[in-house]
């Protein structure tokens, strides 16, 4: 028998998540900037691949030459060094390098107004770099629809493939 003390009520509304809403997200994204361009300052040089004047092939979709905007400085960025690789090529082994950039999705998107892309090109040091994947690998929070990363695996370019100038 029920004295009706122990009744359930329903909510009006569910509870509002813990700490995963507007405000949390821009303060993750502020920490982030603070963190990535104060304490581990790393940036590039990014030419991106002007779409509307670079031609591409039409069977293979490829590109033989290249048009580039003007290059941007991008800043708030976390570069992994991959090391050197001896790959073998019709004219012998050689080596090329390779990097991974982890850059802060909104910082690029909102505030340079830049997307990443493959194909485009980044200058880290003295060494120009062609992004050959890119991938946004985490959630924040694991939030569905709420990626913050986007990562570019880069490899050396081969020289005279790329002419900044």
């Amino acid at each position: 028998m029920s004295d009706g003390k122990n009744k359930h009520t329903r909510l009006p509304a569910p509870p509002a998540p813990l700490f995963l809403g507007k405000a949390e997200r821009d303060f993750v994204k502020q920490v982030n900037d603070e963190l990535l361009e104060t304490v581990i300052p790393q940036q590039v040089v990014y030419y991106p691949l002007d779409l509307d004047l670079t031609q591409y092939n039409p069977t293979y979709g490829e590109a033989i030459e290249k048009t580039f905007l003007s290059p941007v400085i991008v800043k708030g960025i976390l570069i992994e060094w991959e090391g050197l690789q001896t790959v073998t090529t019709n004219f012998g082994p050689e080596q090329r390098a390779s990097i991974v950039i982890n850059f802060h999705k909104k910082r690029i998107t909102d505030d340079q107004d830049l997307y990443i892309r493959v194909g485009d090109f980044v200058l880290y040091g003295k060494i120009y770099y062609e992004i050959v994947t890119a991938a946004e690998p985490r959630e924040l929070f694991g939030q569905q629809g709420h990626r913050f990363e986007i990562q570019a695996k880069c490899i050396q370019a081969r020289e005279g493939l790329f002419d900044a100038c």
